[in-house]
């Protein structure tokens, strides 16, 4: 029922914004009188917020055809190098360079596409050849697929690490792979993945494994979300909000937490700041200040487009990362094995946080370096970004001026 309610709702105010659309154009022509009264841009405008905020959005494109390289406009590709039920993995190919490092992007599995990390990925691509993980909207994968949980999500990885391939620049058993960078979620699956190479010794095991914002430990400084998480009992998250596919999607009857309700949750947290933007958005659209009014749409346009998560992919993290604190604990099992942080002894692992994150708090990400207790300390690295939110660690100019060198420089002295 809470989905076909959502359904309802999200067809109704789609048509909604399309009345909405044609109202803004037709008080915007030029050659309408209306248009020149002094209500008609304040009217236009209103109807243009409305409709952009009530607007159904699919999945965006990453969009990024271009890179530049020591001066030098390269074309940017897309590939798919490896696909699976529930995600893919994707390079960004540079057209006539070779070599560079190779950096495997974590993209996190908490109700947006992989595309918000578009900025992420146009920062590092002049250094690195970049690859990232595109998973799929779990409403359109067909429940002949097969479940997807956190046990699948770090095999994935590790399929992923192993598609891309070793260095081999030294012996088998000191060789390794890609350079990881975790966003956020999947810093827990990312350094379960890379305890569980490093014990077996694999030669695709990452170079470097860089967790930015992570929730590695969330008892370190709890933010919202985490209290939100553990003050509720496992089964409320059962009964409360997981859903089922409807119909018309190709994951009929699949049971998946929706990305609508995450959304939501995110909303809530900064209300206040949402509908500050959505006012500065209308008096943008009043003034002419095209350029402005672009740049809202265009963080709006990305952090509306969500997309579903399985039930039992967000029930386990619920209950691993958030209730029961296996990693940090050294309790975390994967396929019945258990994963220790003590096995990493060559990878370099750099923890990065930001200073106003309100999803992982100060300390949750660093707790890393601490459980990985066999990695020489030359091998571990904290930074802590000063006056940085969440969403600014890995987006936005902290992200490209003062964050990425950092990463860049980890990458370079391993």
């Amino acid at each position: 029922m809470l989905y076909d309610a959502y359904e309802f709702q999200r067809s109704w105010l789609a048509s909604a914004s399309a009345m909405a659309t044609v109202g803004a154009n037709w008080l915007n022509n030029p050659s309408n009188p209306f248009a020149y009264l002094g209500g008609g841009p304040l009217m236009a405008s209103a109807l243009e917020v409305f409709a952009h905020a009530s607007a159904s959005r699919g999945k965006p494109a990453f969009g990024l055809d271009t890179t530049t390289i020591d001066g030098r406009e390269v074309r940017v590709v897309e590939e798919i190098v490896l696909q699976r039920p529930f995600g893919q993995l994707k390079r960004f190919r540079r057209e006539g360079v070779e070599g560079g490092p190779r950096l495997l992007i974590a993209a996190p599995m908490s109700g947006h596409f992989a595309t918000l990390l578009r900025g992420t990925v146009e920062r590092m691509l002049p250094v690195a050849d970049v690859y990232i993980t595109d998973w799929r909207d779990a409403k359109l994968v067909p429940t002949r697929d097969g479940r997807f949980d956190l046990d699948d999500y770090i095999d994935y990885l590790i399929a992923f690490m192993e598609a891309i391939g070793p260095d081999n620049d030294g012996p088998a058993d000191g060789a390794h792979g890609a350079h990881m960078l975790a966003v956020c979620q999947p810093s827990v699956p990312c350094l379960a993945a890379t305890a569980l190479m490093s014990a077996d010794r694999n030669p695709c095991r990452p170079r470097t494994l860089t967790m930015m914002g992570g929730p590695i430990d969330t008892r370190e400084a709890p933010t919202a979300v985490n209290v939100l998480a553990t003050e509720r009992p496992f089964a409320w998250f059962e009964q409360n909000v997981i859903a089922t596919v409807p119909l018309l999607y190709p994951g009929a009857g699949r049971k998946v937490y929706p990305g609508f309700l995450q959304l939501s949750g995110f909303m809530t947290m900064n209300l206040g700041n949402h509908m500050m933007s959505h006012y500065e958005l209308f008096k943008h659209l009043v003034t002419g200040d095209e350029d402005s009014a672009e740049a809202t749409k265009r963080f709006y346009d990305e952090y509306r487009s969500v997309c579903d998560m399985t039930a039992e992919f967000y029930l386990q993290t619920i209950d691993t990362v958030f209730q029961s604190h296996s990693l940090p604990k050294g309790e975390m099992m994967h396929r019945g094995r258990r994963v220790d942080c003590g096995a990493i002894t060559d990878v370099g692992l750099l923890a990065i946080e930001g200073e106003r994150d309100d999803i992982s708090g100060l300390g949750q990400t660093r707790a890393a370096l601490t459980i990985a207790t066999s990695l020489p300390e030359e091998k571990k690295r904290y930074y802590m970004a000063e006056s940085v939110g969440h969403y600014g660690i890995f987006n936005g100019s902290k992200w490209r001026t003062r964050i990425a060198p950092v990463v860049e420089e980890w990458m370079a002295a391993n």
